[in-house]
């Protein structure tokens, strides 16, 4: 049960209340005063507080989530007019983009979390889906993809992988996309992390009936691999590249040959991702990978080289927040001053 003085709630005509409980019905205690505030419910259904200032309404659905309307000199305790509103709205952004993102009208990660930990739902909403995947600068296809091939990568979060696989199909992308953007992981985490990324698209892919058949496959690159992949490093890694392959040229000359020959002549010269694509989900998963600074590096100029922008890259590492935590994310930022600073001097 939650008590409220009603002189402590915020003022707007839609605005939330969300308290967690596993009540079948809720009872909100407000102050006596002169007027009755009219409530609505968040299936739409509305109510008065009674005369003895208690509210009950059935919540079983929406776990007590009130739009209430009020007077507009109350406030939140502690809270000024403005800063309730602003919490509200990165609340009811967050909800929106999560809708589409999940195709679910109630978001499941509000419900999953409401008996252990709702506070964690509720941050979810605001900061992972209202503050930084609403943020300009992105598209929601590239966002997504960036999260799938991060979340693929580190190889620890399956079931937020599906759920990414899913929004990735909810807000554009293809089968095909996410197909080839799992197997663009194989070359930064691992084969294992490919598969086990792929499993998780079947999963995703079984469970829809929306799909449209999966594409005829595209023919593969053909000519030597070694110049087809000399190539493409040319193009978008250019001289942090040629780098990279010299430097093993004294110790494991067989390892560069490799890079060249399955990382571009095998994978980036593939159809089915354009190249800042490619480079885009590259970021993201050196980034969160956390482990690879010298890497993302190089990957970041490569960024730059195929048409990214400064701030496409900072986008990219500022969303691994939410995926691989603020150390991974402002690690990531260090590498990506250094390589600005780089070119800046050139």
């Amino acid at each position: 049960m939650s008590r409220l003085p009603r002189n402590e709630i915020w003022p707007s005509v839609s605005a939330l209340l969300v308290a967690f409980h596993q009540d079948t019905w809720r009872k909100l205690e407000l102050a006596p005063s002169d007027s009755r505030p009219l409530c609505e419910l968040a299936d739409g259904s509305l109510c008065e507080v009674g005369e003895d200032g208690w509210l009950e309404a059935p919540d079983s659905r929406y776990d007590s989530m009130l739009a209430l309307e009020h007077t507009p000199t109350s406030r939140v305790r502690g809270m000024t007019n403005a800063q309730a509103s602003t919490s509200n709205d990165r609340f009811e952004r967050g909800l929106e983009l999560l809708r589409q993102v999940g195709g679910q009208e109630r978001p499941a990660v509000l419900d999953s979390l409401a008996d252990i930990a709702p506070d964690l739902g509720r941050l979810t909403v605001e900061f992972g889906y209202g503050d930084i995947l609403s943020r300009p600068g992105l598209t929601l296809r590239q966002r997504q993809l960036a999260t799938v091939s991060a979340l693929a990568a580190m190889g620890n979060a399956a079931p937020q992988l599906r759920f990414h696989i899913d929004g990735a199909l909810n807000v554009g992308c293809t089968r095909e996309e996410i197909v080839e953007t799992l197997i663009h992981v194989s070359v930064y985490a691992g084969f294992p992390a490919a598969l086990n990324g792929l499993s998780a698209a079947r999963e995703v892919f079984d469970a829809r009936t929306d799909l449209p058949a999966p594409a005829e496959p595209a023919p593969a690159p053909t000519g030597d691999r070694f110049e087809r992949g000399s190539a493409k490093l040319a193009e978008i890694d250019g001289h942090a590249g040629e780098q990279v392959i010299a430097s093993l040229r004294d110790i494991a000359p067989d390892l560069g040959r490799y890079i060249i020959e399955y990382s571009f002549g095998d994978i980036y010269s593939r159809p089915g991702l354009d190249l800042k694509t490619r480079e885009m989900v590259t970021v993201a998963m050196c980034t969160a990978l956390g482990t690879v600074a010298p890497q993302l590096g190089v990957h970041i100029h490569g960024l730059l080289n195929v048409g990214g922008t400064q701030s496409e890259v900072v986008e990219i590492i500022t969303q691994m927040a939410g995926y691989a935590g603020f150390p991974a994310a402002l690690n990531g930022i260090t590498v990506a001053r250094a390589v600005f600073a780089e070119r800046s001097g050139n």
